[in-house]
Protein backbone atom coordinates (compact mmCIF):
# COMPACT_ATOMS: atom_id res chain seq x y z
CA UNK A 1 0.00 0.00 0.00
CA UNK A 2 1.33 3.40 -1.01
CA UNK A 3 -0.11 5.02 2.12
CA UNK A 4 1.76 2.66 4.43
CA UNK A 5 5.00 3.07 2.47
CA UNK A 6 4.76 6.86 2.79
CA UNK A 7 4.23 6.54 6.56
CA UNK A 8 7.19 4.13 6.85
CA UNK A 9 9.54 6.43 4.93
CA UNK A 10 8.34 9.49 6.83
CA UNK A 11 8.89 7.76 10.18
CA UNK A 12 12.38 6.59 9.19
CA UNK A 13 13.48 10.01 7.89
CA UNK A 14 11.90 11.97 10.75
CA UNK A 15 13.59 9.92 13.46
CA UNK A 16 16.95 10.03 11.65
CA UNK A 17 17.02 13.60 10.39
CA UNK A 18 20.28 14.78 11.99
CA UNK A 19 22.02 14.66 8.61
CA UNK A 20 25.12 16.44 9.92
CA UNK A 21 25.97 13.31 11.88
CA UNK A 22 26.27 11.23 8.70
CA UNK A 23 28.68 13.75 7.21
CA UNK A 24 30.86 14.12 10.31
CA UNK A 25 30.66 10.58 11.70
CA UNK A 26 29.26 11.78 15.03
CA UNK A 27 26.26 10.84 17.16
CA UNK A 28 23.59 13.40 18.04
CA UNK A 29 23.34 13.93 21.82
CA UNK A 30 20.69 16.63 22.06
CA UNK A 31 17.75 16.79 24.46
CA UNK A 32 15.49 14.65 22.28
CA UNK A 33 17.75 11.64 22.92
CA UNK A 34 16.13 11.16 26.34
CA UNK A 35 12.96 10.04 24.52
CA UNK A 36 12.44 6.67 22.86
CA UNK A 37 11.15 6.19 19.33
CA UNK A 38 8.59 3.39 18.81
CA UNK A 39 10.62 1.22 16.40
CA UNK A 40 14.00 -0.48 16.44
CA UNK A 41 16.27 2.47 15.65
CA UNK A 42 19.82 2.56 17.00
CA UNK A 43 20.76 5.31 19.48
CA UNK A 44 24.20 5.51 17.86
CA UNK A 45 22.91 6.03 14.33
CA UNK A 46 24.53 9.35 13.26
CA UNK A 47 21.16 10.76 12.26
CA UNK A 48 19.07 9.46 15.15
CA UNK A 49 17.16 12.05 17.19
CA UNK A 50 15.82 9.57 19.75
CA UNK A 51 16.67 6.38 21.59
CA UNK A 52 15.86 2.78 20.80
CA UNK A 53 13.57 1.31 23.51
CA UNK A 54 15.56 -1.94 23.58
CA UNK A 55 18.85 -0.07 23.92
CA UNK A 56 17.36 2.20 26.59
CA UNK A 57 16.14 -0.78 28.60
CA UNK A 58 19.58 -2.38 28.51
CA UNK A 59 21.23 0.90 29.48
CA UNK A 60 19.12 0.92 32.64
CA UNK A 61 19.36 -2.82 33.26
CA UNK A 62 23.16 -3.02 33.00
CA UNK A 63 23.87 0.02 35.15
CA UNK A 64 25.39 -0.45 38.59
CA UNK A 65 22.63 -0.86 41.15
CA UNK A 66 19.92 -1.85 38.66
CA UNK A 67 16.66 -0.01 39.09
CA UNK A 68 13.33 -0.07 37.29
CA UNK A 69 12.72 2.66 34.71
CA UNK A 70 9.13 3.79 35.15
CA UNK A 71 9.47 5.79 31.94
CA UNK A 72 10.24 2.65 29.92
CA UNK A 73 7.46 0.67 31.60
CA UNK A 74 5.05 3.49 30.78
CA UNK A 75 6.39 3.74 27.24
CA UNK A 76 5.84 0.05 26.50
CA UNK A 77 2.40 0.06 28.16
CA UNK A 78 1.19 3.11 26.25
CA UNK A 79 2.59 2.19 22.82
CA UNK A 80 1.67 -1.46 23.25
CA UNK A 81 -1.88 -0.81 24.45
CA UNK A 82 -2.56 1.75 21.75
CA UNK A 83 -0.87 0.14 18.76
CA UNK A 84 0.56 -3.32 19.50
CA UNK A 85 2.61 -4.54 16.53
CA UNK A 86 1.23 -1.79 14.30
CA UNK A 87 4.60 -0.22 15.13
CA UNK A 88 6.36 -3.09 13.32
CA UNK A 89 4.24 -2.73 10.20
CA UNK A 90 4.17 1.06 9.91
CA UNK A 91 6.76 2.84 12.05
CA UNK A 92 9.90 0.69 12.34
CA UNK A 93 12.81 1.72 10.06
CA UNK A 94 14.34 -1.76 10.11
CA UNK A 95 11.00 -3.22 9.13
CA UNK A 96 11.01 -0.96 6.07
CA UNK A 97 14.56 -2.06 5.22
CA UNK A 98 13.50 -5.72 5.32
CA UNK A 99 10.58 -5.10 3.01
CA UNK A 100 12.84 -3.33 0.52
CA UNK A 101 15.29 -6.24 0.66
CA UNK A 102 12.50 -8.73 -0.01
CA UNK A 103 11.69 -6.94 -3.26
CA UNK A 104 15.04 -8.06 -4.71
CA UNK A 105 14.04 -10.49 -7.48
CA UNK A 106 15.47 -13.82 -6.35
CA UNK A 107 13.88 -17.17 -5.57
CA UNK A 108 11.99 -16.89 -2.29
CA UNK A 109 11.69 -19.29 0.64
CA UNK A 110 8.24 -20.50 1.68
CA UNK A 111 8.67 -21.42 5.32
CA UNK A 112 6.97 -24.75 6.15
CA UNK A 113 4.32 -24.61 8.83
CA UNK A 114 6.09 -27.38 10.72
CA UNK A 115 8.88 -24.89 11.53
CA UNK A 116 6.64 -22.02 12.59
CA UNK A 117 7.53 -22.77 16.21
CA UNK A 118 10.83 -20.96 15.47
CA UNK A 119 8.89 -17.69 15.76
CA UNK A 120 9.23 -18.12 19.53
CA UNK A 121 12.99 -17.70 19.18
CA UNK A 122 12.55 -13.91 19.41
CA UNK A 123 11.04 -14.33 22.89
CA UNK A 124 14.11 -16.34 23.87
CA UNK A 125 16.33 -13.52 22.59
CA UNK A 126 14.26 -11.04 24.62
CA UNK A 127 14.59 -13.08 27.82
CA UNK A 128 18.29 -13.94 27.49
CA UNK A 129 19.97 -11.06 25.66
CA UNK A 130 17.74 -8.13 26.65
CA UNK A 131 16.72 -9.06 30.20
CA UNK A 132 18.84 -11.81 31.80
CA UNK A 133 22.40 -10.98 30.67
CA UNK A 134 22.19 -7.17 31.15
CA UNK A 135 20.75 -7.61 34.67
CA UNK A 136 22.51 -10.68 36.05
CA UNK A 137 25.81 -11.08 34.16
CA UNK A 138 27.90 -8.29 35.66
CA UNK A 139 31.58 -7.37 35.85
CA UNK A 140 33.65 -6.50 38.93
CA UNK A 141 32.26 -2.94 38.92
CA UNK A 142 28.70 -4.20 39.08
CA UNK A 143 27.92 -3.27 35.49
CA UNK A 144 26.16 -5.64 33.10
CA UNK A 145 26.43 -6.09 29.36
CA UNK A 146 24.05 -4.68 26.73
CA UNK A 147 24.11 -8.12 25.14
CA UNK A 148 21.57 -7.67 22.35
CA UNK A 149 23.01 -4.35 21.15
CA UNK A 150 26.59 -5.56 21.53
CA UNK A 151 26.38 -9.03 19.99
CA UNK A 152 23.26 -9.30 17.83
CA UNK A 153 21.38 -6.18 16.71
CA UNK A 154 21.71 -5.95 12.90
CA UNK A 155 19.86 -2.62 12.88
CA UNK A 156 22.63 -1.09 15.00
CA UNK A 157 25.33 -2.44 12.69
CA UNK A 158 23.59 -1.16 9.56
CA UNK A 159 22.37 2.19 10.89
CA UNK A 160 25.27 3.08 13.21
CA UNK A 161 28.29 0.81 12.91
CA UNK A 162 28.83 0.98 9.16
CA UNK A 163 28.17 4.75 8.71
CA UNK A 164 30.46 5.61 11.64
CA UNK A 165 33.20 3.26 10.45
CA UNK A 166 33.12 4.81 6.98
CA UNK A 167 33.34 8.45 8.11
CA UNK A 168 35.06 8.38 11.51
CA UNK A 169 38.71 7.32 11.27
CA UNK A 170 39.18 6.84 15.04
CA UNK A 171 36.23 4.47 15.22
CA UNK A 172 37.46 2.67 12.11
CA UNK A 173 40.88 2.06 13.65
CA UNK A 174 39.25 0.66 16.81
CA UNK A 175 37.06 -1.86 14.98
CA UNK A 176 38.03 -5.43 15.76
CA UNK A 177 36.70 -8.96 16.07
CA UNK A 178 33.40 -7.85 17.61
CA UNK A 179 32.60 -5.63 14.64
CA UNK A 180 33.49 -8.49 12.27
CA UNK A 181 31.05 -10.71 14.17
CA UNK A 182 28.32 -8.06 13.94
CA UNK A 183 28.88 -7.74 10.20
CA UNK A 184 28.49 -11.52 9.89
CA UNK A 185 25.17 -11.36 11.79
CA UNK A 186 24.01 -8.49 9.56
CA UNK A 187 24.90 -10.40 6.38
CA UNK A 188 23.04 -13.44 7.70
CA UNK A 189 19.92 -11.33 8.37
CA UNK A 190 20.14 -9.53 5.02
CA UNK A 191 20.42 -12.78 3.04
CA UNK A 192 17.46 -14.35 4.81
CA UNK A 193 15.45 -11.11 4.56
CA UNK A 194 15.94 -11.20 0.78
CA UNK A 195 14.67 -14.78 0.69
CA UNK A 196 12.06 -14.72 3.47
CA UNK A 197 9.64 -11.85 4.06
CA UNK A 198 10.43 -9.97 7.29
CA UNK A 199 12.78 -12.65 8.57
CA UNK A 200 14.13 -10.58 11.48
CA UNK A 201 10.63 -9.53 12.59
CA UNK A 202 9.41 -13.11 12.59
CA UNK A 203 12.26 -14.82 14.35
CA UNK A 204 14.70 -12.44 16.05
CA UNK A 205 13.27 -9.05 17.05
CA UNK A 206 12.89 -8.62 20.83
CA UNK A 207 10.98 -5.35 20.40
CA UNK A 208 8.43 -7.14 18.25
CA UNK A 209 8.19 -9.76 20.99
CA UNK A 210 7.31 -7.04 23.52
CA UNK A 211 4.68 -5.41 21.32
CA UNK A 212 3.25 -8.85 20.47
CA UNK A 213 2.24 -9.28 24.10
CA UNK A 214 -0.22 -6.40 23.64
CA UNK A 215 -1.67 -7.46 20.27
CA UNK A 216 -4.73 -9.11 21.78
CA UNK A 217 -5.70 -6.04 23.81
CA UNK A 218 -4.43 -3.09 21.77
CA UNK A 219 -6.94 -0.46 20.72
CA UNK A 220 -5.78 -0.34 17.09
CA UNK A 221 -6.36 -3.76 15.57
CA UNK A 222 -7.76 -5.91 12.78
CA UNK A 223 -11.50 -6.45 12.84
CA UNK A 224 -13.18 -9.25 10.86
CA UNK A 225 -16.81 -9.05 9.77
CA UNK A 226 -17.75 -12.71 10.13
CA UNK A 227 -20.95 -12.20 8.13
CA UNK A 228 -19.00 -10.95 5.11
CA UNK A 229 -16.00 -13.31 5.38
CA UNK A 230 -16.18 -16.17 2.86
CA UNK A 231 -13.06 -17.91 4.23
CA UNK A 232 -11.38 -17.93 0.83
CA UNK A 233 -7.90 -17.77 2.39
CA UNK A 234 -6.63 -14.91 0.22
CA UNK A 235 -5.75 -12.90 3.33
CA UNK A 236 -3.62 -15.79 4.60
CA UNK A 237 -1.81 -16.27 1.30
CA UNK A 238 -0.70 -12.62 1.13
CA UNK A 239 0.28 -12.25 4.81
CA UNK A 240 3.92 -11.20 5.33
CA UNK A 241 4.05 -12.94 8.72
CA UNK A 242 2.27 -16.17 7.70
CA UNK A 243 -0.82 -15.87 9.88
CA UNK A 244 -4.48 -16.43 9.00
CA UNK A 245 -6.31 -13.15 9.64
CA UNK A 246 -9.81 -14.63 9.26
CA UNK A 247 -9.00 -17.32 11.87
CA UNK A 248 -6.92 -15.21 14.25
CA UNK A 249 -7.17 -11.52 13.28
CA UNK A 250 -5.09 -10.33 16.21
CA UNK A 251 -2.43 -12.99 16.34
CA UNK A 252 0.67 -12.15 18.37
CA UNK A 253 2.57 -12.16 15.08
CA UNK A 254 0.30 -9.78 13.13
CA UNK A 255 2.03 -6.47 12.28
CA UNK A 256 -1.22 -4.75 11.14
CA UNK A 257 0.24 -3.92 7.73
CA UNK A 258 -3.23 -4.05 6.16
CA UNK A 259 -2.23 -6.07 3.11
CA UNK A 260 -4.89 -8.66 3.98
CA UNK A 261 -7.59 -5.99 3.91
CA UNK A 262 -6.53 -5.00 0.41
CA UNK A 263 -6.64 -8.65 -0.74
CA UNK A 264 -10.04 -9.47 0.77
CA UNK A 265 -12.62 -9.87 -2.07
CA UNK A 266 -15.60 -9.37 0.27
CA UNK A 267 -14.27 -6.35 2.23
CA UNK A 268 -14.61 -8.29 5.47
CA UNK A 269 -11.43 -6.94 7.07
CA UNK A 270 -11.15 -3.56 8.72
CA UNK A 271 -8.00 -2.00 10.21
CA UNK A 272 -8.80 0.51 12.90
CA UNK A 273 -10.02 1.24 16.41
CA UNK A 274 -11.41 -1.62 18.47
Amino acid sequence: MLKRRIVQITAAVTTNSYFKGFLEGTVYKGKSKVFCVPGLNCYSCPGSLGSCPIGAFQAVANSAGFFVSYYLIGFFLIIGTLLGRFVCGWLCPFGLIQEVLYKIPVRKIHFPRQLHFLKYFKYLILLIFVIYIPIFVINTWGIGYPAFCKWICPAGTLEAGIPLIIVNESIRSAAGALFTWKIAVLIFVIILSVKLNRFFCKFMCPLGAIYAIFNKVSIFRLNINTHKCIKCGKCSSICKIDVSPFENPNSLECIRCGECRKACPSSAIRLGIK
